[in-house]
């Protein structure tokens, strides 16, 4: 048996859902040492109204875990995915990379969990695209079933299986039938058919335990295990029930599909899923057991695993005319009676009640017990271990080779990114790109009369030191002044250098000869919101209710959006400095140009974030 390999194993079915081949043999790598993550079903098709239970329990599993992931047993995890549920959408696809990639790395490097066996029961372009984004060791696939019958749109399952199995290491197939097809693209696939664990079979022969369900039931009981799908034949079944009413006709497993066609008949009795460690005490107490399976496209690659799991109790089969059942009769002397149609069904079932005798049974369970998981599994560890020890010496005789392709990889990786690098400095810098993207940041306004000239001090402004904006502010708002659009100036600014800013500005206008009886100081705020705060208060002191707002251009949008939050009611016109020395546009965009209109972008996002704006 295989030990201390990690694998992340991506699964077509739930870990809480019938007990199936894919439970069994990752629950079995993890017993003998190695570490498995198991990845629940990310689906073949897209989902219905029938399949809200199902979904839901997803949304519990998920809760269960830290971000979906549990422990369910030693050495193995199961993520319960919450992605988008559209298998074969490329967005839908691209969106759920994105929602698990980043988790599934962050586990797996978290769990020092290098390089796993990437083992894929999954054919869709979602596992297609996880194992092309994931450090693995080795690709597994195991082709359980054939998608394109189960699928609206055939053509684009066929499409990702075909991609996965040309990227494979190793495939697996369920039976002769499956193994021609993934053969056409990946040779060779190796059959390996479910098997049946009998240690947990035959340890009811070593107890007596009858279910309470069964315990007056009239005999003889003839028996199913499993889902209750769309591939089990009805017809047959009530034929069954109804030409024999004195047989109970016992059915365990979840329905999965539309049965009123055997629903109303008195001796069939639909017993729900039990857990797979309760089923050999349900079927030692059958006297047949049946595999009524429609015959189609789907069905015939189909290996029906509760076959094993009936033989290994010694237990007589009727089966319908399944192609993997006759491959199976074909290696075993005829073990398994195939029905052709319902009458020879019947009477396959009637003679083994009366034919069935201790050598009989000993026979089945020696066959079943050549399909044991066990056997199985570790008939797959010798390929598993053989292709990792081919790959390993592959890499030590290639180390030259390797090595050279890397570096002539890095150095096409660097030129990809110097190249990316350049246009992007070429965009930026050399194109009016910013300039256009910057521009919902400007507002400018027609003049209009006011009550008051509002000019809000910059700091150190967009030029990144004290001075040239205040001039620039100061000046134009006396322009405006004397020009007689509003009998007064406010000068809001807290800033404090050699000199404190709102005083300097008020300085500046009185040399252009705006008289100091029409000009007012706010001198405590240090940002935008409190120069808006502090400014309204004055202006509400005067009743004041309309302003020209004078302030860097691309700091407009601020502004009005601080104006429009904290003082609604004042209505302002925008008026950016006409000639703005820092944001004169040159040959190229300045490094410091670009800050500034990133600083403004980030201060808007800010001012979200805080509620100011």
């Amino acid at each position: 048996m295989m030990k201390d390999q990690d694998i992340l194993c991506l699964s077509t079915i739930d870990w809480d859902f019938n007990w199936q081949g894919h439970q069994e043999i990752m629950a079995t790598f993890a017993k003998n040492g190695n570490r498995v993550l198991y990845i629940e079903n990310m689906g073949v098709r897209v989902p219905t109204l029938k399949d809200f239970p199902r979904l839901w329990k997803r949304i519990l599993n998920w809760k269960k875990g830290i971000r979906g992931i549990r422990k369910v047993r030693e050495n193995l995890y199961v993520f319960s995915p919450l992605i988008l549920p559209f298998p074969f959408s490329r967005i839908a696809t691209r969106i759920n990379r994105w929602l698990m990639l980043s988790q599934l790395k962050g586990w797996l490097k978290a769990m020092s969990f290098d390089h796993p066996i990437l083992w894929s029961f999954l054919p869709t372009g979602m596992a297609v695209d996880l194992i092309e984004h994931l450090d693995k060791r080795l690709v597994v696939y195991y082709c359980v079933a054939d998608f394109t019958k189960l699928v609206a749109h055939p053509q684009k399952v066929r499409r990702t299986e075909e991609k996965l199995l040309k990227q494979c290491d190793i495939v697996f197939a369920q039976g002769e039938g499956l193994k021609r097809a993934c053969e056409r693209y990946h040779t060779p696939a190796h059959v390996f058919p479910f098997g049946v664990n009998s240690e947990v079979f035959l340890e009811t022969e070593r107890t007596s335990h009858i279910p309470q369900e069964l315990t007056f039931l009239k005999r003889p009981i003839v028996g199913y295990c499993g889902g209750l799908h769309r591939h089990v034949d009805y017809g047959l079944v009530r034929s069954l029930a109804v030409k024999h009413p004195e047989w109970s006709l016992v059915f365990v497993g979840p329905v999965q599909t539309d049965i009123s066609t055997i629903q109303d008949l008195e001796n069939v009795f639909l017993l729900g899923e039990k857990s797979h460690s309760e089923l050999p005490s349900y079927i030692r107490q059958f006297d047949v057991c049946l595999v009524p399976y429609l015959l189609s496209d789907y069905t015939s690659t189909v290996y029906p695993t509760k076959m094993n799991e009936y033989l290994i109790l010694g237990k007589p089969v009727i089966s319908t005319d399944l192609p993997e059942i006759r491959n199976f009769n074909a290696r075993f002397q005829d073990i398994v009676k195939i029905g052709h149609n319902h009458e020879e069904f019947e009477r396959f079932v009637l003679s083994s009640m009366d034919d069935d005798n201790g050598e009989k049974r000993n026979f089945r369970q020696e066959v079943a017990l050549e399909q044991g998981w066990e056997k199985r599994i570790e008939e797959m560890s010798v390929i598993l271990q053989a292709e990792l020890d081919r790959k390993s010496r592959v890499r030590e005789e290639m180390w030259q080779e390797s090595f050279l392709h890397f570096l002539k990889a890095s150095r096409k990786a660097l030129l990809r990114w110097a190249l990316s690098g350049l246009f992007l400095f070429a965009l930026i810098f050399y194109t009016p790109l910013l300039w256009f993207a910057g521009g919902p940041l400007k507002i400018s306004d027609k003049l209009q009369k006011a009550d008051a000239i509002v000019v809000l001090g910059g700091g150190v402004g967009e030029t990144g030191n004290p001075g040239k904006s205040t001039i620039e502010r100061s000046r134009y708002a006396a322009e405006l002044y004397q020009a007689g659009w509003a009998p007064a100036i406010i000068f809001s600014s807290g800033y404090v250098y050699s000199y404190q800013e709102a005083e300097d500005m008020k300085l500046i206008a009185t040399s252009s000869d705006v008289p100091p009886k029409a000009i007012l100081l706010e001198t405590k705020s240090s940002n935008t919101y409190e120069n808006v705060q502090f400014v309204k208060d004055i202006l509400y002191q005067k009743g004041w209710r309309s302003i020209l707002l004078i302030s860097a251009p691309y700091h407009m949008r601020r502004a009005a959006l601080v104006f429009r939050k904290v003082a609604p009611e004042i209505k302002v016109r925008y008026l950016p400095v006409q000639k703005c020395d820092f944001y004169e546009r040159g040959r190229r965009l300045q490094v410091r140009q670009l800050f500034a209109l990133l600083h403004e972008v980030g201060g808007i996002l800010y001012y979200w974030w805080k509620g100011y704006a």
